[in-house]
């Protein structure tokens, strides 16, 4: 089971999100999200571990204080791939027209 954790401390590592869902069962992983520039954590991360345990995990750990911080535990939602490579086709750009 994926899981998806948010409203970490910025300060939370990967390990010690492993270190917090594993008292539940056995962790596959944890990941602290960061970002690509500066490394700096984005707020979320993700857990694999088995069903049953993962679900015990959830119902255990979500909305309960980790590091500072109300955490909101789910199951994760599957990726949905985009085909506009992230953009979202609103438009726009009138106001960078060149006037000749």
């Amino acid at each position: 089971m994926n899981i998806y954790v948010s409203n970490l401390s910025y300060n939370t590592t990967s390990t010690s999100l492993e270190e917090l869902f594993a008292a539940y069962g056995e962790v596959s992983s944890a990941k602290v999200i960061t970002d690509k520039y500066t490394g700096d954590s984005r707020g979320f991360g993700f857990v694999e571990m088995a069903d049953a345990a993962g679900k015990e995990a959830i119902e255990a750990l979500n909305e309960t204080e980790f590091e500072g911080k109300t955490l909101n535990v789910n199951v994760a939602r599957p990726r949905v791939e985009r085909n506009d490579g992230g953009r979202d086709n609103r438009g726009g750009g009138g106001f960078n027209r060149r006037r000749y």
